[in-house]
């Protein structure tokens, strides 16, 4: 994008809604997104930042005057500076509390949607950060009534205690900042002075809670949390061009900061990520964005987990579509060459199989009833046997082809009356045998080559038969003989083309139990990878749980740790609860992938076993008739 686009916008009626081009914006990043957002008051100068991010001097539109600029979310993507085959996604939010808007729950639901859509959340305030400058970040206290994690008909259950799962890092990013970082005399670190800054006070009066709250809720809430403090940038005069100045006419000082701010953020700042570690692309970001602004415009209250399978839909239908244009792709190319021999389709079917269901699970996620694998292995599968079909009917008219060019000369001898002479039968068999050689020889990879000259000899025996009984060299004994040996070499061919068929079944069931092998390898590797991300994403919320109670024990708020236990005792229940459902439910569904198998194999056993045994009535009135044939 070479500038920003509205994405999330205020109807006529004061209603959020999401803008359709910048859907379609989205809907071509197939990328993974880093998502940084930036929050604050407004007239803080938040969009020259993302525009230093951006790597440009213009693009967000800066705001000279008490007027707020920004309206809505805008959104700008760029190709990440350092990370390879990663979207940088920067979003510039309206700034809070414009006194010509009047109305806190829309700067509320503005803010609900930068924390629910980045994976880094920039905080931008001016001056200090004093209480007035944290109680200015209200907002956060109100998370709790704004977000839920889980789908819950309670509508009092309380489940902050996971925000840190899944909310992004914090920067406070302080503009204007003219004092000197010291804390009792002795110089800090940006990131000592906002820990300071978040330092809480001991006591359980109402004042001291209500100073408490917005610090507790910064500390729990957000997994990791940086400071950078930017001087003035330039003279007062010259901040209403700030966008137009020269590098050279901007405080050193200034730059200096703006630099480390832009290296952390591109070092630093993660992947997008929903429930249980699923990375997010350009096209789920957009789905998320319309999915969390339709829900806060209906007056209902965003739910994680509802979003996840509500992406979850979306995307897993969407894999089945894709990984089964992969394997129609590859199989229209295959068909261009047939007819072939039932290996070389079988084999390019078990190939094209596995990339369809790679295809699919790449971007699939929770799929824990494995409906939409199912899917696409029916799909597949039908998609197959019409393949299978088509080769047939390929091959069957080449054969029919064949025959007719080869048949030509004894149809014009049978005009002629040739046949119809004294000795003609004799002469017919020997044609017959002749075109039935060369049938063979240029037929011995076609997989309709036993049926159609089954059928094509069928037919034949009309004309023998008659030739057979108007040739009057033969007497009636000899007749009688040469007409059993026909109906002989007629069964012959049809049980070598029953055995062709019988052949054919077990190379599809072989096919049918390399690919389930393939799909079954691909299954337990997604697995493995989704029970890992959902295990990491556990510990990184234990790990940021742990440095907050030991900071509170190193403060002395030791009942605010012991609860913490508490907190922790039960986050670690649930955690090990979901890793031992999802570890069910992945052992249900290699289970169930395995019985549709099974039932599968069984159906071709059937055929197989109905083949069998009518190839054995065959043999056995063969031989009650006395027939014996080479």
């Amino acid at each position: 994008m070479d500038k920003p686009v509205c994405l999330i916008d205020t109807a006529s009626d004061g209603k959020l809604c999401v803008q359709q081009s910048a859907l379609q914006v989205l809907e071509q990043i197939q990328q993974p997104v880093v998502v940084v957002a930036v929050v604050g008051l407004y007239r803080t100068g938040k969009s020259y930042l993302m525009n230093r991010l951006a790597g440009q001097q213009t693009g967000f539109a800066l705001g000279s005057t008490i007027e707020s600029k920004t309206k809505g979310i805008w959104m700008w993507c760029v190709p990440h500076p350092t990370k390879a085959e990663t979207t940088l996604v920067l979003l510039d939010t309206e700034g809070l509390g414009d006194v010509d808007k009047g109305d806190s729950k829309h700067d509320t639901n503005i803010f609900c949607l930068a924390v629910l859509l980045s994976s880094t959340l920039v905080y931008n305030s001016r001056g200090t950060i004093d209480n007035r400058a944290v109680e200015e970040l209200q907002y956060v206290t109100e998370l709790t009534e704004c977000i839920k994690v889980k789908s819950s008909s309670d509508e009092d259950v309380d489940d902050s205690n996971e925000f840190v799962k899944f909310f992004p890092s914090f920067i406070w990013a302080v503009r204007d900042f003219t004092l000197e970082r010291k804390i009792d005399g002795k110089d800090a670190t940006e990131n000592e002075y906002l820990e300071f800054a978040l330092k809480l006070k001991h006591g359980t009066s109402k004042k001291v809670m209500e100073y408490n709250l917005p610090r507790e809720c910064i500390q729990k809430f957000f997994p990791s949390r940086t400071c950078f403090t930017f001087p003035f940038p330039t003279a007062p005069e010259n901040v209403s061009r700030l966008e137009r100045l020269d590098p050279a006419e901007l405080s050193s000082e200034f730059l200096e900061v703006t630099g480390r701010f832009c290296k952390f953020v591109f070092d630093k700042s993660d992947v997008k990520k929903l429930k249980d570690g699923y990375t997010v692309t350009g096209r789920v970001l957009g789905h998320l964005a319309k999915t969390f602004t339709d829900t806060i415009s209906s007056g209902a209250v965003p739910c994680l987990e509802n979003a996840v399978i509500a992406m979850a839909m979306i995307e897993n239908q969407a894999a089945v579509k894709e990984g089964l244009e992969v394997y129609q792709s590859g199989m229209e190319k295959l068909k261009n060459s047939f007819p072939l021999e039932l290996k070389v389709v079988s084999s390019e079917h078990q190939r094209l199989s596995g990339m369809a269901t790679q295809t699919f699970m790449t971007r699939s996620f929770r799929d824990t009833d494995g409906k939409h694998l199912k899917s696409l292995e029916e799909k597949v599968n039908k998609l197959f046997d019409g393949y299978l079909c088509q080769n047939e009917q390929a091959s069957k008219k080449r054969c029919e082809d064949l025959l007719s060019s080869l048949t030509a000369t004894m149809n014009e001898k049978l005009k002629q009356g040739i046949y119809a002479k004294s000795g003609g039968y004799d002469l017919f068999c020997k044609d017959l045998e002749d075109i039935v050689k060369k049938y063979n020889s240029q037929t011995n990879k076609e997989v309709k080559a036993d049926a159609v000259l089954e059928v094509f000899l069928k037919q034949k025996s009309v004309d023998s038969k008659a030739i057979l009984q108007a040739d009057k060299k033969l007497t009636e004994k000899e007749k009688k003989i040469k007409e059993e040996t026909e109906k002989a070499i007629l069964l012959q061919q049809e049980i070598k083309a029953k055995e062709e068929e019988q052949r054919q079944l077990q190379e599809k069931m072989e096919a049918e139990k390399h690919s389930n092998e393939e799909r079954m390898r691909q299954m337990r590797e997604k697995m493995d990878e989704e029970m890992k991300l959902q295990k990491e994403e556990a510990e990184r919320a234990m790990d940021s749980k742990l440095r907050e109670q030991a900071a509170l024990l190193e403060k002395g708020f030791q009942d605010k740790a012991d609860r913490m236990s508490q907190e922790m005792e039960e986050f670690k229940r649930q955690n090990t609860e979901a890793e031992s459902n999802r570890a069910r439910e992945f052992a249900e569904l290699l289970e169930n992938s395995n019985k549709r198998h099974e039932e599968s194999m069984a159906m071709m056993m059937q055929q197989h076993s109905e083949q069998m045994q009518a190839l054995q009535r065959q043999m056995s009135a063969r031989s009650s008739d006395g027939c014996c044939i080479l």
